[in-house]
């Protein structure tokens, strides 16, 4: 299948990243709504009144896109990334606008399922479709670029809460439902895969063909790689801080510094996002010069990261001063930010263009998995009254996955072919 080398000239490398940054900031962005808007759905959908339903609710999403997410990933090895990419915003953003008609819970929970399968069709695909864009130089900045979409999706989510107060619940979820799927048809014209054509090459490596043949050949292939399971281990172990800011950092805010959740919450938030915003940016531009001069120049770049975040959870965890817990929301934003960046790129180090998709997807489902168990873990936490201090404490697993990375990744290449 040939390369769109009309189409990939100099620049619509960073036309891609441009693309699907939108629709990074879509994704998080419809997920996060449903959350906020509770208060404004539960007047007209009396289940939602009771925490332990709208808990199912939420809960239904992860384990869907959990699961669904190395299934996607060898999906997204096999055929064409931009038609995936496009057909995964269409169904979320068509599953968001039809929220706007529910009427009970029961709606509600199977469009939400829906909607994890469709999510979880996307991060595979467009990391490995801007990975493989990328050259070497460039490929840490652009992945750490399109990750700023995330943080700004996920930031955005809670306007919805004030558009809804403003309207009612069902127009915002049918207005940011539409834009998604007229946005869909901007990526009809405007995104191409590397590779023209509907399915995508199979290695033609003799030991690997056969493999290559089966959808869950790949599968095989990867979990066969020892580093893969070392960058597993580092990414799923790194996920429970990461997850554990996301669901819990206004309450810890809250709780050390003695202030009401409508001021934590912001706080916290815009702590963290302006900080991953920083971290992405300097993560990816020293990630990719260093690569140039050292081999495990990511490597190196995604572990400073990851040797930020220790100290950062220690603030976090036991400070009791605005200072104090300031600074440790900005160093792990900006020291994640740098983890963040790299993941694809160290990913690409170990592992061919044919089956990066399929290990990111593993990777996302564990992570998320990961973030499930953090959540509740640290619920309990919260009720017993010691959320910092397990908060804290997770600087020590950070640490082990750390030593794993540094000591253990090694790779021969700046980047694995197909055909090595």
């Amino acid at each position: 299948m040939p390369v769109n080398t009309k189409v990939y000239n100099r620049y619509y490398p960073w036309v891609v990243v441009g693309l699907l940054w939108v629709v990074a900031l879509l994704n998080y962005m419809d997920r996060q709504m449903l959350s906020t808007m509770k208060s404004a759905m539960m007047v007209d959908i009396e289940e939602l009144q009771s925490a332990t339903y709208f808990g199912y609710l939420m809960a239904v999403f992860l384990w869907v896109y959990g699961l669904m997410s190395p299934v996607a990933g060898m999906i997204a090895d096999r055929i064409n990334r931009k038609w995936l990419i496009v057909g995964s915003l269409f169904v979320w953003s068509f599953v968001t606008l039809m929220m706007g008609f529910c009427s009970d819970f029961h709606q509600l929970y199977i469009l939400r399922a829906i909607m994890g399968i469709s999510e979880a069709l996307y991060i595979p695909s467009a990391l490995s479709l801007i990975a493989e864009a990328h050259s070497e130089k460039t490929r840490s900045l652009a992945v750490g670029l399109h990750m700023t979409g995330l943080y700004m999706g996920q930031a955005l989510g809670g306007f919805g809460a004030t558009i809804a107060s403003a309207y009612d619940w069902k127009t915002t979820f049918f207005g940011f439902g539409l834009v998604g799927i007229l946005y869909s048809l901007v990526l009809i014209i405007f995104l191409h895969d590397v590779q023209s054509g509907f399915f995508r090459n199979a290695p033609k490596k003799k030991e690997s063909g056969t493999k290559a043949r089966n959808l869950f050949g790949g599968l095989g292939v990867v979990l066969g790689n020892v580093a893969f399971w070392v960058i597993l281990f580092y990414f799923a172990a790194s996920s429970l801080p990461g997850w554990a800011t996301k669901n819990w950092l206004p309450t810890l805010f809250a709780e050390n510094l003695h202030i009401e959740m409508a001021e934590a919450g912001p706080l916290s938030t815009f702590t963290i996002a302006f900080s991953s915003f920083v971290g992405v940016i300097f993560g990816g531009i020293l990630s990719d010069k260093w690569a140039q001069r050292n081999i495990r120049g990511r490597i190196y770049t995604g572990g400073i990261g990851l040797a930020l975040t220790i100290p950062a959870l220690l603030m976090l965890g036991f400070g009791d001063n605005l200072p104090m817990i300031l600074g440790g929301g900005l160093c792990f934003g900006i020291g994640f930010g740098m983890f963040d960046a790299n993941n694809m790129p160290i990913l690409c180090q170990f592992v061919s263009p044919r089956y990066r998709a399929t290990a990111y997807g593993i990777m996302n489902m564990t992570g998320v998995f990961a973030g499930a168990a953090i959540t509740s873990f640290l619920g309990k936490s919260m009720d017993g009254g010691h959320l910092g201090t397990d908060f804290a404490l997770l600087g020590g697993v950070v640490a082990v996955a750390l030593v794993m990375q540094v000591c253990c990744l090694r790779p021969k290449t700046i980047e694995k072919r197909d055909d090595e």
